[in-house]
């Protein structure tokens, strides 16, 4: 029997690239994206179009009959369909509200009800906020300090609540920061990594908020793809788990390595702060490594990839 995979915001960054690792799995599994394109790109569906089993659904996660149609029969849920910006989240928070809560409420929903071997929720290192303790572990208690972060804190609690009273297996997966190819530069809510080798590729002056000493764990797409992938396969795995390399780098020396690996002749400049930014993000993603999986990227060898996908591009 083929299995089936269903995947919200499958034409996002993130949901492509495991769209692209689902369809590479053996046996042909019926691959399923429910994307509204709000964030996501056409682009990203079509390179799976030539799998014969891959199929793209279109429609929002807020409309609970057709997730719930979509989600029948499915093996697996990966659900990263959600607002995904911080800046964003703090403009409209009642937006934020409704499609990472209420959203994620129609997901759960129609899995318990069909009975889904798995769902496994995008969740983020937001909900650590800016507390001093580092790195960060699964146990620190949660301090999320925008609507983005309480909305996945939300999705967690929710997810954890329908294991243990529906009996239905679920996984929370706390991305640190997330790069690699097909990562959209132009969105105005788009990350420090794709917009860094844009500029620099174009000697643009890179503009940083803040004095840069913002400290990130950055985590190879690919690496977070085969995490979910991971969860998924093992049946006995529950819980919340930190996704990420266990390294930090500033975001000045990031710019400066994109302008260096480039040989860009881009300045850099310093812009104000902006709001709702973390300054440590550091993670301790010893749980997830406990249980075997291990990342096979490091900041410079997915950094290596990401430049050349760029310059194709």
């Amino acid at each position: 029997m083929t299995q089936k995979i269903v995947i919200t915001g499958g034409a996002g960054f993130i949901g492509s690239h495991l769209a692209d690792a689902c369809c590479r799995l053996p046996g042909q599994p019926e691959v399923v994206v429910l994307d509204n394109l709000r964030s996501g790109r056409r682009a990203n569906l079509e390179r799976n179009q030539h799998h014969s089993n891959f199929r793209w659904v279109e429609g929002s996660i807020c409309d609970a009959p057709l997730v719930e149609q979509v989600c029948a029969g499915a093996d697996w849920i990966f659900h990263l369909a959600a607002m995904i910006s911080v800046p964003e989240s703090l403009l409209n928070p009642r937006e934020c509200v409704e499609l990472n809560v209420n959203g994620t409420l129609n997901v759960l929903e129609a899995a318990r009800k069909h009975g889904a071997k798995k769902v496994v929720l995008s969740s983020s290192a937001a909900i650590y906020g800016d507390d001093p303790e580092l790195p960060k572990h699964e146990k620190l208690r949660p301090a999320p300090q925008t609507p983005y972060g309480i909305t996945k804190l939300d999705g967690e609690y929710y997810l954890e609540m329908y294991r243990r009273e529906y009996a239905l297996p679920t996984v929370s997966l706390r991305y640190f920061n997330v790069f690699g190819p097909h990562q959209d530069p132009t969105s105005q809510y788009a990350a420090a990594v794709p917009i860094f080798i844009k500029k620099a590729l174009a000697g643009e002056t890179i503009g940083i908020f803040g004095d840069g000493q913002q400290t990130r764990d950055f985590v190879y797409v690919a690496d977070v793809a085969a995490a979910n992938l991971w969860v998924a396969q093992h049946s006995d795995l529950s819980g919340v788990f930190n996704v990420a390399t266990g390294s930090t780098v500033t975001i000045l020396e990031l710019a400066q390595t994109i302008r260096t690996l480039l040989g860009s002749t881009s300045t850099i400049q310093h812009l104000d702060p902006r709001p709702g930014d973390i300054r440590a993000s550091w993670s301790d993603p010893g749980k997830l490594f406990s249980t075997g999986f291990r990342p096979s990227h490091d900041l410079a060898s997915g950094l290596k990839l990401t430049l050349e996908a760029a310059r194709k591009e």
